[in-house]
């Protein structure tokens, strides 16, 4: 058997034919002396915002710091409850806990692994005050029963769509689906920057003015402080590349949904569970994550032929040490796809022969007579 050295990611092979804009946008950044909320940030958010169909987008530190300043915006924090996946990153959850709150795990549908929107009513309280759906490996939640709820209910709904930006949801693209939204620009993101990055996209423009306030240490005015704020910038370096690889997104995440059928195809009859996704969502596979109760034997496997994977999420939030005092609630989804999950590689350069180098490779697995 030939190793064919495949890596789970190469963000190389998308920078290489965007090369000379990304120059281009450094030297641009450099020549005007301003890096820091300056014009290549105000066009990135104007943009972005146009991209995601609202009125709004403030770019911020990062995700996490993203999720933050929106908990923050909307006053939620000690005493309050906000509804979580049991089966998320934990940035999510951590994002509820440092405002005071505290995350109520609400259990994934299997399919689509996204939050359950048929499961939310029964964890909602007196003490319920938003419900924070995670667009999970590049496909949005399922929106509409959530905002129902959430307006039957007076909630605020805050989309974390860091893993599905381009994602449509019944003609309307992630970012947009909810009161507000959260997004991160980490670099293996479908729009990922050259190093830390993230945004709020949101239509209110009550809640835009105090993220913008908010990230600023609460100022407005050069040493006029209106409320105790953070500093979570976008700086004008990631925001210029970020113009340059926004004008790509569209096309990189048709890349990726070519890839994802052919694996879809590759493995039709083979014994894995390949993704499902909602009829109603066209998803940009951030991720192409399979179920297999062999999991660990076929990342090994899959190891030994040169095929990088990565298992997303080996952990469920509730099972790390720093939720000890979630550890006995009863999540099963959450447990079971923590044992099951295997995410091949996906991404814009990811060539031919690679894309059926890795679906052979996982038939040859189920298939011993089969050869590589």
């Amino acid at each position: 058997m030939t190793k064919l050295p495949i890596p789970f990611l190469d963000l190389s092979r998308l920078h290489v034919s965007i090369q000379e804009q990304l120059d281009q946008a450094y030297r641009r950044v450099m020549d005007s002396g301003w890096f820091i909320l300056g014009p290549e940030l105000e066009a990135f958010e104007t943009e972005f915002a146009a991209y995601c169909q609202v009125k709004h987008c403030i770019g911020v530190g990062n995700g996490l710091e993203a999720l933050d300043l929106l908990l923050r915006a909307y006053e939620i924090g000690p005493g309050d409850e906000v509804i979580v996946p049991s089966n998320t990153f934990i940035a999510t959850w951590l994002a509820v806990s440092q405002c005071g709150a505290t995350p109520v795990p609400v259990e994934p549908d299997i399919q689509t692994h996204n939050l359950d929107p048929f499961h939310i009513e029964e964890a909602i309280t007196p003490s319920t005050r938003a419900i924070l759906p995670v667009h999970l490996y590049g496909q949005t939640a399922d929106m509409d029963p959530i905002n129902a709820l959430a307006l039957k209910h007076k909630l605020i709904v805050i989309e974390d769509s860091a893993q599905a930006q381009g994602a449509i949801y019944k003609g309307r693209r992630a970012g947009s689906l909810g009161h507000a939204a959260a997004t991160s620009f980490y670099p293996g993101k479908n729009l990922g920057a050259l190093g830390d990055g993230g945004a709020v996209t949101t239509n209110d423009d009550t809640i835009a003015h105090k993220v913008k306030l908010l990230r600023n240490y609460g100022s407005s005015q050069k040493y006029h402080h209106d409320i105790p704020g953070t500093n979570s910038r976008l700086d004008e370096l990631q925001a210029a590349f970020l113009r340059v690889k926004l004008n790509e997104l569209d096309r990189c995440n048709e890349e990726r949904r070519r890839i994802a059928t052919s694996y879809s195809e590759q493995l039709e009859g083979c014994s894995i569970l390949t993704p499902c996704f909602h009829p109603d969502v066209i998803p940009v596979w951030h991720l192409y994550v399979v179920r297999s109760v062999k999991r660990d034997a076929l990342k090994a496997y899959l190891d030994e032929h040169g095929i990088a994977t990565v298992i997303h999420y080996p952990i469920a939030p509730h099972h790390q040490p720093c939720y000890q005092e979630f550890r006995m609630h009863n999540l099963p989804i959450a447990d079971q796809l923590a044992k099951e999950v295997l995410s091949l590689p996906i991404y814009p350069g990811l060539r031919d022969e690679e894309i059926q180098a890795v679906g052979h490779a996982v038939r040859a697995f189920y298939s011993p007579q089969s050869s590589l």
